[in-house]
C-alpha cells in the first residue's frame, strides 16, 4: 500500500502522519488514544505533552499486562494439549496391543 499523509485528531490537537495504514485502522487507534487521554486528563483541562506521555505509558502498561496474560493462557493451553496427547497416546497404545487368545494365556497346555 502506498504511503500517504493523513491528519488525525487526538487530544484536541491535529497531527499529520505519514502512513500506509487504512483510514479505519488509524481512526480506531486514535480513538483508543483519545479514550486513554480522557482517563488521565481531568475534564476541561488542556492536553499537555506530559498528559500524552502519561497516556502512552498507561497504554504501554496495558499492552504489557495483556502480553503477560496471553503468554500465561498459551502456556496453559500447551500444557492441556500435552496432557490430552499423552492420554490419546496411552489409549492408542493400550488398544494396539494384541489381545491374548485363550490358548496363549496358559502355556502349560500340552
Amino acid at each position: 500500500m502506498a504511503r500517504r499523509t493523513v491528519q488525525l485528531r487526538v487530544g484536541g490537537q491535529t497531527y499529520r502522519v505519514v502512513t500506509s495504514a487504512s483510514d479505519e485502522e488509524l481512526q480506531r487507534l486514535a480513538a483508543v488514544v483519545d479514550q486513554k487521554l480522557a482517563a488521565v486528563v481531568p475534564a476541561g483541562r488542556a492536553v499537555t505533552p506530559q498528559a500524552m506521555l502519561l497516556a502512552a505509558m498507561a497504554l504501554a502498561h496495558d499492552l504489557e499486562q495483556e502480553r503477560t496474560r496471553a503468554a500465561a493462557i498459551a502456556g496453559r493451553a500447551r500444557d492441556a494439549f500435552g496432557r490430552i496427547l499423552r492420554r490419546v497416546d496411552a489409549a492408542l497404545g493400550a488398544s494396539s496391543e494384541p489381545a491374548a487368545s485363550p490358548g496363549e494365556a496358559n502355556d502349560s497346555t500340552p
